[in-house]
């Protein structure tokens, strides 16, 4: 059945950073250009309208994220939100005198947010993810004992906690896992899955990224397909 016929799209959004804008590869080699598509797929074999869209902004922190919502997120509403912040949250700029640009507590409690403003405007279902691993393993921040990997990892144990505490409305995938599972401690591995930045995806590495998300992502837009009806009031 078409939406002409009674179905609303269902609206999948991913509101993150660089990582899901895909910053130094081809747009069409993005993971999250290549879910949208795949998805689509799947919901058309289902008579289903989806509508994938990509709220993320590179460089953004979960502050900066909180601010863009009323237009991004809750004016168009959405069914499916997908949700990764972090490497910017958790970076030292020069000029912040040892300080992150967003503390770990304001970290969880931003995401906390976030994902609370997704429910309010029609998320069923949150996908949170953490970061992978990079290769900025060596230069000490500004005024602290820590290496941007160093706080890379502090800020993907936030989201664990977060995670560990959360409705069941939430689904996890653990990125830092994904990627030691492939490279392990090897940083030679691990820099074939980045760009020579050390930070951003490689294709190999937007590959990594699909492959960890994609499942639960269908499962989560099935469980949605399968329980919507004819004139659903679904946004």
């Amino acid at each position: 059945m078409s939406a002409e016929q009674g179905y609303n799209p269902l609206r999948v959004t991913f509101f993150g950073d660089s990582i899901f804008v895909g910053q130094g590869v081809s747009i069409h080699s993005g993971w999250v250009t290549r879910i949208a598509e795949y998805l689509e797929g799947i919901a058309e074999k289902r008579n289903r309208e989806v509508v994938v869209t990509n709220a993320s902004v590179n460089g953004s922190t979960t502050r900066q994220a909180l601010e863009r919502m009323p237009y991004q997120i809750q004016s168009h509403g959405v069914d499916i939100l997908l949700v990764q912040f972090g490497l910017n949250d958790c970076n030292y700029w020069m000029t912040d005198g040892g300080l992150p640009r967003v503390s770990a507590d304001g970290f969880a409690a931003n995401l906390t947010e976030i994902m609370d403003r997704g429910r309010k405007f029609g998320a069923k279902w949150i996908l949170l993810n953490n970061n992978h691993p990079t290769t900025r393993d060596e230069d000490i921040f500004p005024e602290t004992s820590k290496t941007f990997e160093d706080s890379n990892r502090e800020y993907n144990a936030v989201v664990r906690q977060i995670v560990s505490d959360a409705p069941d409305d939430v689904r996890f995938t653990d990125i830092e896992a994904a990627f030691e599972s492939i490279v392990g401690r090897d940083r030679k591995k691990l820099a074939d899955l980045l760009l020579p930045d050390g930070l951003h995806l490689s294709l190999r590495g937007h590959d990594v990224y699909f492959n960890a998300v994609v499942d639960t992502l269908e499962g989560c837009l099935m469980d949605l397909i399968h329980c919507g009806s004819p004139g659903d009031d679904r946004r």
